[in-house]
C-alpha cells in the first residue's frame, strides 16, 4: 500500500517504536498522538506521531532508560510548515562508576570497611568499639598476617591507626563496632555518592524534549525506531467436505501483535511488513571517555590554528508535496498523503446462534481483512480500519481471507518413523498474496482435523500441509541393494574398475478406508549423484526429496519402486589385482583378452625384478655367512701354534673365503645392476600402458 508511508519516507523502513507516555506540546494541553505504527518480522518497528503546534512550543517525551539508545539512533523531527526544530534534549547519562568516583569519597569499587577507612586517611573520625569510643585522624590501616598454633593457619587481621591527643592509638577493625566521619563536608561527599547509587537504581526512564520554533499553526511529526514483539501470523484452512470438491478453499489468516508498551493505541493506521530490516544496538546515550596519554607541556613555537574547508553539496533534494510546494528542507524527504482515514471497524449486531456455521464465520472474517501490497521489494498488510489496542494488551488481527485451490493427499517420508503416512493438503497459494511463516489449524468441514505449519509461500508457490495421521493407511517398506562390477581396463598402468551400485526401495500401502480413495505423496530421499532407473518420473524434486504420487482405490492397496544406481570408477595399482580374478572378469565379458595379455606382461616384467631382488638377497646373505665364519676362525687362531698343521689350514681358509668375498660383491653389483634396469623397464612399461 502506498498511502500507508506518511512518514516511510523517513526512513526506508521504519520500525514500531513502542511508546511510553503521552507526549506534551507546551503546556501539556495539546498531544501529538501517534498516527502510524509499522512492525517488522525482525523484532523492531517503527511509529510516527503527527499534530499540530501554535507559535514557540516543546514536545516531551518520556522513555524507559534502556531504551534511549534507539531513540537517539533512529528519531526524526519535522516541522512541516515553515517552522523550524530548535533541537532535542535529553539528560545525560554519567557513566555510573566515572560520577562515583568523582566524589571526595570513592566507593565505586564497592569497597570494604578497611579500604574505605584507608581512603579517609586525615580525616577526624569517632570510632566506637566494644571498649569505648576513640577520637582522631586516621592515619592508615595496617594488615598483619597471624598464623595460629593450633591449625598452623594463618589469618589477616585490620588495625586502625588514629592521631589522638593522646597519641597514636590502635584499634583493631573486628572490634569496632561503627565509625562517624567528624568531617561535615567529607560526610556530606559521603551521603551523595550513596544517593548516586540509590538515584541510578530508580532511574527508569528519561525524559526526551524537542523544541519547535516557528509562527502560527504548523504541522509536526516525529518518527523513531524500537524494540519491539515480533508480529506473528496464524491461519484457519477450511476444507470442504469429502466428495464436495477441493477447489475453493477457504483460508483466514490472523496476525498477533502485542502492545508492550505504558500508551494505548487509539485508532492507529497499522502496517504490517514482511521484510526485516538490519537492526542493531549502540549505546549512544551513555557518554564514552577514552584514555588519553599524559605528555609532557610543549615548549616549541605556538601552532597556528587550521581552518578547514566545506563539504560538498547535500544530495539530498527539499521534499515537496503534491501541489510542488515544500513540505520539508532537510536532509530527509517526508511525503504527505492526502485521504480520507476510515473510521474504526464495527461488528455487527448479529446474534450468533447455534446455527452459525464455520462457513458462514469465514465469510464473515473477510469483511474485516486487511489490504496487501507489493511496495518495493517489501510485502506488507496494512489493517484498513483503525486499531485500537490498549497498553500491555495483545489483539489478534484478521489480515486476509481468501479462496486457494487445495487438494487432499496422503504424505508418507519414512523418515518420520511412522508406519502411516500423514493426512494432508496441497496447497496452491493463488490469493496474489504472500504467506507468512505460522501455524495453521486446518478444519475439514466443520470439525477440527489438527495443526500444521507452513513457510514463507510467496504467491503461486504450492506447498504441502501435514496435519494429522492417516490410521486408515498402512505402510511398508523393503530395501534391496546390489553391486557388481561393470568393466576392467588399463588406464595409464592402472586397473580401473567400474563399478555399478544400485539400491532399491519397495513402498507398499493398505488402503483401509473402504470409502475414501488415497492419494499419497511418497516423499524419496534423494541421493546426490545418483540416478533414477525403471522408475516413474517424480511429480516433484525439492532440494532433499523426489516426490512421487501413488493412489490407492477404497479398500485396496498400492505399490512403488524406486530404484536409484550410481556407476563409479575405482583405479588400483595394476600388480595388485590377481590374474584368477582378472580371469573370471574376461569370462564374464567385463574384461578384453588384450588387458589379461597386458597384465601377464607386466606380472612377467615384475617377476624379473623379483628374481634379481632375491638373487641380492641370497648374496648378501652368504657374505653375511662367510663374515660370521671369519670371525670365529680368527678367533681360534689366537690359541693354535702358528707351526701346527690346523693354524696352516685356517690360513687357507680365510684366504679362499677373501676370493669368494670379492666374488660376491661384484656378483651384487651385477644383481643390482640387472634389478633397476628391470625395474626402469616394468615402470616403463606400466607408464604408457591403456588398454581397454
Amino acid at each position: 500500500m502506498k498511502h500507508s508511508t506518511t512518514a516511510l519516507v523517513l526512513a526506508a523502513g521504519m520500525a514500531l517504536a513502542a511508546p511510553h507516555a503521552a507526549l506534551a506540546i507546551g503546556d501539556g494541553t495539546d498531544s501529538l498522538p501517534i498516527s502510524q505504527i509499522t512492525l517488522y518480522r525482525s523484532g523492531v518497528g517503527s511509529f510516527v506521531r503527527q499534530g499540530v503546534v501554535e507559535g514557540d512550543a516543546q514536545a516531551s517525551l518520556r522513555f524507559r532508560t534502556e531504551q534511549v539508545n534507539d531513540i537517539l539512533k533512529s528519531m526524526v523531527v519535522l516541522d512541516l510548515d515553515g517552522g523550524t526544530v530548535g533541537g532535542v534534549t535529553y539528560a545525560s547519562k554519567e557513566p555510573l562508576q566515572r560520577r562515583l568516583r568523582a566524589f571526595a569519597v570513592d566507593i565505586s569499587d564497592d569497597p570494604s570497611r578497611a579500604e574505605l577507612l584507608t581512603r579517609l586517611r586525615g580525616a577526624q573520625v569517632l570510632v566506637r568499639t566494644t571498649e569505648g569510643e576513640e577520637r582522631g585522624a586516621v592515619l592508615g590501616v595496617e594488615a598483619r598476617n597471624i598464623v595460629h598454633p593450633q591449625t598452623n593457619r594463618s589469618t589477616v587481621e585490620h588495625s586502625l591507626n588514629l592521631l589522638t591527643a593522646q597519641g597514636v592509638r590502635t584499634v583493631q577493625l573486628d572490634s569496632v563496632r561503627s565509625f562517624e566521619v567528624l568531617d561535615g563536608a567529607l560526610a556530606e561527599e559521603l551521603n551523595m555518592a550513596l544517593a548516586a547509587l540509590a538515584e541510578h537504581r530508580a532511574d527508569t526512564t528519561k525524559s526526551v524534549a524537542i523544541d519547535f520554533t516557528g509562527r502560527g499553526s504548523r504541522r509536526v511529526v516525529i518518527a523513531y525506531v524500537q524494540e519491539t514483539p515480533v508480529w506473528k501470523t496464524s491461519y484457519r484452512l477450511v476444507l470442504p467436505e469429502e466428495g464436495g470438491g477441493d477447489a475453493g478453499t477457504r483460508l483466514q489468516g490472523w496476525a498477533i501483535v502485542e502492545n508492550t508498551t505504558d500508551e494505548d493505541w487509539q485508532n492507529v493506521r497499522l502496517a504490517l511488513v514482511a521484510g526485516q530490516p538490519v537492526s542493531f544496538r549502540m549505546d549512544l546515550y551513555e557518554p564514552l571517555y577514552l584514555d588519553r596519554p599524559e605528555v609532557p607541556v610543549p615548549v616549541a613555537a605556538g601552532v597556528e590554528p587550521r581552518i578547514y574547508g566545506g563539504g560538498g553539496q547535500s544530495p539530498f533534494r527539499d521534499a515537496e508535496d503534491e501541489d510542488g510546494k515544500v513540505v520539508a528542507r532537510s536532509d530527509m524527504r517526508y511525503r504527505v498523503e492526502r485521504r480520507a482515514e476510515p473510521g474504526p471497524a464495527t461488528i455487527p449486531s448479529e446474534r450468533l446462534s447455534n446455527g452459525f456455521g464455520i462457513e458462514r464465520l469465514a465469510q464473515y472474517v473477510a469483511d474485516t481483512r486487511a489490504t496487501a501490497a507489493q511496495d518495493g521489494e517489501v510485502f506488507q498488510y496494512v489493517l484498513d480500519a483503525p486499531v485500537t489496542v490498549a497498553r500491555q494488551q495483545s489483539a489478534m488481527l484478521p489480515i486476509l481471507s481468501a479462496l486457494i485451490d487445495t487438494r487432499r493427499v496422503s504424505i508418507f517420508n519414512r523418515n518420520d518413523g511412522l508406519s502411516n503416512p500423514m493426512r494432508g493438503v496441497e496447497i496452491t497459494n493463488t490469493s496474489d498474496l504472500q504467506l507468512m511463516p505460522g501455524p495453521i489449524a486446518v478444519y475439514d468441514g466443520s470439525a477440527y482435523a489438527g495443526d500444521a505449519q507452513i513457510g514463507h509461500v510467496p504467491a503461486g508457490d504450492k506447498r504441502l500441509l501435514a496435519y494429522a495421521v492417516d490410521l486408515d493407511v498402512a505402510a511398508t517398506t523393503t530395501d534391496r541393494g546390489a553391486s557388481s562390477v561393470r568393466k576392467v581396463r588399463i588406464v595409464d598402468g592402472l586397473i580401473e574398475q567400474t563399478t555399478q551400485q544400485r539400491h532399491t526401495v519397495e513402498y507398499a500401502f493398505e488402503n483401509k478406508d473402504r470409502e475414501q480413495g488415497r492419494t499419497i505423496i511418497v516423499e524419496h530421499p534423494l541421493i546426490e549423484g545418483w540416478d533414477l532407473v525403471e522408475t516413474p518420473e517424480p511429480k516433484e524434486r525439492t532440494q532433499d526429496t523426489l516426490r512421487f504420487e501413488v493412489s490407492a482405490k477404497a479398500g485396496d492397496s498400492a505399490k512403488l519402486g524406486v530404484t536409484q544406481q550410481v556407476v563409479q570408477s575405482q583405479r588400483l595399482e595394476l600388480l595388485s589385482y590377481d590374474l584368477p580374478t582378472l580371469l573370471a572378469h574376461q569370462q564374464a565379458g567385463r574384461a578384453s583378452a588384450k588387458v589379461v595379455e597386458a597384465f601377464r606382461e607386466a606380472a612377467r616384467r615384475q617377476s624379473l625384478v623379483q628374481e634379481a631382488e632375491r638373487t641380492i638377497a641370497r648374496l648378501q646373505n652368504e657374505r653375511n655367512e662367510i663374515n660370521t665364519d671369519q670371525q670365529r676362525v680368527r678367533q681360534n687362531m689366537q690359541t693354535v701354534d702358528r707351526q701346527s698343521d690346523l693354524y696352516t689350514r685356517y690360513v687357507k681358509r680365510l684366504s679362499d673365503q677373501e676370493t669368494r668375498l670379492e666374488q660376491i660383491g661384484a656378483e651384487i653389483t651385477q644383481a643390482t645392476n640387472d634389478r633397476e634396469r628391470l625395474r626402469a623397464e616394468l615402470l616403463a612399461y606400466l607408464r604408457g600402458l591403456n588398454v581397454e
